[in-house]
């Protein structure tokens, strides 16, 4: 098995390079989405953090109210470190089994948007960065998630730099390209994954 550390700033297009790489055969795990199942109703991760932060940041249905949570956490770097402390491993258990279900010779892709920020480059045989102009990621932040500039900014500044994203990538790929240049980049970084995770050990 080879594991894959996918990550790059806000707007950069990682999600659309994780898809590329599914559609060649790799397995995808989104941590993201991982950290929502942990916290959906009845599991204990949602108990946990209705025990630390109280009944409002639920929604009628008794599901989490985000917007409520964010609000009170991002505000508060003490109450954020808690939050982290109770979500982080359960999705750092979550995505270990759904990463031994795999096949023994699979690329495993774990999708990381703050990889770099948490110091996790060293979990991953290799780190793929998705890289992009700054002006890019300003312009589809704006253009196509219809944030302001100024939210725009201050979300990209609240992330590593570029430079340090590509300090620890082992693999870049750039994509301020057009799509089928971006898909033909894809399938050649997907041929060295496939041949490592075939290798003998």
């Amino acid at each position: 098995m080879l594991k894959v550390g996918l990550t790059g700033g806000i707007g950069a297009g990682k999600s659309e390079v994780s898809r590329l790489l599914v559609e060649c055969g790799a397995v995808l795990i989104d941590a993201d989405r991982v950290a929502r199942e942990v916290v959906e109703p009845g599991t204990r991760g949602l108990a946990e953090v209705v025990e630390a932060f109280g009944a409002e940041v639920l929604t009628e249905d008794g599901g989490l109210d985000r917007p409520k949570l964010g609000s009170i956490v991002f505000a508060d770097p003490e109450k954020l470190a808690a939050l982290n402390a109770i979500v982080h491993p359960l999705v750092g258990a979550r995505s270990r089994a759904l990463e031994e279900a795999a096949a023994e010779d699979a690329v495993v892709v774990h999708d990381v948007p703050l990889l770099t920020e948490n110091g996790l480059a060293p979990l991953y045989d290799v780190v793929i960065v998705v890289d992009v102009a700054p002006a890019t990621q300003l312009d589809r932040l704006v253009r196509l998630r219809g944030m302001t500039e100024q939210d725009a900014r201050a979300r990209m500044a609240a992330q590593a730099s570029r430079e340090q994203r590509r300090r620890i990538a082992d693999v870049v790929i750039d994509n301020d390209v057009p799509l089928d240049e971006l898909r033909r980049r894809v399938k050649e970084v997907w041929a060295e994954l496939s041949r490592r995770a075939h290798a003998p050990r």
